[in-house]
């Protein structure tokens, strides 16, 4: 039999989040965010969960064309905009919506030969600092455009860097506003942070549409400020595996490569079927939670390229076999939220999604 590591994706979990999302943009249109292959997800996996979102958003073409050969036939974002001239020519082919953050993007435009004006997103530089024209060069840029026969709508995009912290989005905001004044077009401003945590900016303000990304997938953007459940999010993704040895310690005993964890007291260990090698973090030190029947437990010892060691003294009920949750949601219903486990690796809840290794075998659970 296969070896018992299985991650989920859970579709009825993705339709919340995006309707979340929607209630959160009131008016404005969702961009759903697919890129890293869905945040690790698959793509093909969260297409029925994220059918109802107005576009999908991405940085590689290839991702774009997978998301029409799923059928669909609605707007397409890609949000670096191309990487070298010929790119324009898929993008004029599949009708895909690109951003244009530089000068080199704009001259590659106007030597591009098309019968199909390309939609374009032009980018600001409102003070994130990686891509965008500065806001004293921002009109130029979008007046270049508009001369241009090979575009059509010119609609107008920032990306906020401390939306999800105490610095906040309003100087950012400020900066957008006034190079953006009387400029005809759609916005496209906010991120999820900006979308939870700004719930009363004007309508104006928030822009013509939103990016939804790690709210879709079931993760905080501001943990541990607030977590996914305080926003209403459900988790998209669940890494599971067994209870595959037993081991029982006394005092003095150690366990696992380095000797790093040493018993106190007599303990049951139990050997899981999950390692570095599966996407999980190495970094994970003792004390790091999961769930063990359902039920919370913690990490001892040094995670290893196969295996990890659980505290298993005080759930008698466990033993060989015992379903373990790295994150996620337990057979029980019980939620280990994938931040918390992020936080234990001094990373982030996107990391461990994006890194889930290609061995681990992967189901799609369905459901209304």
């Amino acid at each position: 039999m296969p070896r018992p590591i299985l991650a989920t994706i859970h579709t009825p979990a993705l339709r919340h989040n995006l309707e979340r999302a929607r209630r959160a943009a009131v008016d404005a249109q969702v961009w759903a965010v697919v890129k890293a292959n869905a945040y690790g997800h698959g793509i093909e996996r969260v297409f029925e969960g994220l059918y109802a979102a107005d576009g999908f958003a991405f940085i590689d073409l290839a991702e774009a064309e997978r998301v029409r050969k799923l059928g669909w036939r609605g707007p397409l974002l890609l949000l670096e905009g191309v990487f070298e001239p010929r790119d324009l020519e898929l993008c004029s082919r599949l009708g895909i919506w690109h951003a244009v953050h530089c000068d080199q993007q704009i001259d590659w435009l106007a030597a591009h030969k098309t019968q199909a004006p390309h939609r374009v997103f032009l980018k600001m530089n409102s003070g994130m600092n990686r891509l965008g024209f500065t806001p004293e060069r921002f009109r130029a840029a979008w007046a270049r455009l508009d001369a241009l026969p090979q575009v059509d709508e010119i609609s107008v995009m920032t990306h906020f860097s401390d939306a999800d912290g105490p610095k906040g989005i309003a100087a950012q905001l400020a900066a957008f506003d006034e190079a953006t004044r009387d400029l005809p077009g759609e916005r496209c401003i906010c991120n999820s942070a900006a979308l939870l945590r700004y719930p009363d900016m004007p309508a104006t303000e928030r822009g013509d549409w939103v990016r939804a990304g790690i709210m879709l997938y079931g993760g905080a953007p501001d943990y541990p400020e607030r977590s996914a459940a305080d926003w209403g999010l459900l988790p998209t993704m669940t890494l599971s595996t067994r209870v595959i040895g037993v081991q029982q310690l006394q005092p003095g005993d150690s366990v696992g490569y380095g000797s790093t964890f040493v018993a106190e007291r007599p303990m049951r260990i139990g050997v899981v079927a999950c390692g570095y090698a599966d996407g999980y973090p190495r970094h994970c030190g003792t004390g790091t939670p999961v769930l063990v029947d359902g039920q919370r437990s913690r990490l001892v010892g040094r995670v290893s390229m196969d295996m990890i060691t659980v505290d298993l003294t005080d759930l008698p009920g466990a033993g060989f076999g015992s379903e373990v949750t790295m994150w996620g949601r337990a057979g029980n219903g019980a939620v280990l939220p994938i931040d918390e486990v992020a936080q234990a690796a001094g990373t982030v809840g996107y990391e461990l999604m994006c890194a889930l290794a290609p061995r681990v075998p992967v189901q799609t659970e369905a459901g209304d």
